[in-house]
């Protein structure tokens, strides 16, 4: 029998009797398998020694605009469950909670998350926090001082971050670079020279005290860059401080997170202009929620396979 042959029985025997073997991992085990009993033995000690995991990235979808699942809903928001670097991240929670639910029905324990970060104070990224506070008792949630401010959107409701939310002590002010562990930094870029304006497409920042309000500057978000295994990962949320910005400022081998553009007109030659430049840089990206369904089908034309949707329960392994 081929040694492949035999590698994929054993694996298919060991992945049932414990359910802890993922195909995607196995297979990395394959080179070092090369008889029938070492390949046995091999695989006995990877299974029951715990020496069995690779280390990689994980980034799952926990809630966006869209789902391919019914099981799974859907709301326009963002959240994202992460692991890397030994830690369990939650990225965003959405707007109502559901990426909780989303995440049982996947089968991610959000009690074991020991690290949350809110990349920006708007309801639809904040908002699912208050569920998570009473859900998980323990994990930090690294926000921006500026996040706890008020904000409007561009019909003048309020999206600002929840009360109980913004007085929790869970919460942990980021400076504009934050290491909050080993190849996990947070960046708010506020003091970064901008290739392309800002945009606030609407969006409001109200003055606290005077009531007056002004275009948001985005000083509330922020950026977490994942460095591990030599791959350079950034998570953007909705990246107002500008996509092609991020792109330049950071040059990552992936970025994943909303480029904003849901208000661009399709047919605006703009987003062409922009998928060019981005391909101009090593990157692949993963985007969805406030890029636009149809926007992103334009970019797409332009750059195939180094774009891909985000909907929920997408799932990423680096």
């Amino acid at each position: 029998m081929q040694n492949a042959e035999l590698f994929f029985q054993i694996m298919h025997h060991f992945s049932l009797k414990t359910n802890i073997m993922h195909y995607e991992l196995c297979i990395q085990h394959y080179s070092n398998l090369s008889l029938h009993r070492s390949a046995k033995l091999e695989f006995d000690r990877v299974c029951y020694t715990g020496i069995w995991k690779v280390n990689y990235m994980k980034i799952v979808t926990l809630i966006e605009n869209t789902t391919m699942d019914p099981t799974l809903d859907a709301e326009h928001g963002l959240s994202l469950y992460i692991e890397a670097c030994g830690r369990k991240i939650l990225f965003d929670a959405g707007e109502s909670g559901a990426a909780i639910s989303n995440a049982e029905k996947l089968g991610i324990d959000l009690t074991q998350v020991d690290t949350a970060i809110l990349s920006h104070g708007h309801s639809d990224h904040c908002g699912g926090f208050i569920r998570f506070l009473h859900y998980n008792d323990k994990a930090p949630i690294w926000v921006r001082p500026e996040a706890r401010l008020s904000y409007h959107n561009a019909s003048g409701t309020c999206i600002s971050m929840d009360p109980e939310l913004k007085y929790s002590p869970r919460l942990c002010l980021a400076s504009d670079k934050e290491e909050i562990a080993p190849g996990l930094t947070l960046f708010s870029c506020n003091d970064m020279e901008k290739t392309v304006p800002i945009d606030s497409a609407g969006l409001l920042k109200w003055e606290k005290g005077t009531g007056n309000c002004h275009p948001d500057d985005f000083l509330h978000e922020q950026y977490l860059l994942i460095e591990e295994n030599g791959k350079r990962v950034l998570i953007s949320g909705c990246s107002h401080k500008g996509i092609l910005n991020l792109a330049s400022w950071f040059s990552p081998d992936v970025l994943i997170g909303g480029f904003h553009y849901m208000r661009v007109d399709p047919k605006d030659p703009m987003l062409e202009a922009s998928a060019q430049t981005l391909l101009g840089y090593p990157t692949v990206y993963y985007t969805g929620h406030c890029t636009g369904a149809e926007q992103f089908s334009v970019m797409k034309n332009k750059m195939a396979d180094r774009l891909h949707y985000l909907s929920t329960g997408t799932e990423i392994v680096l």
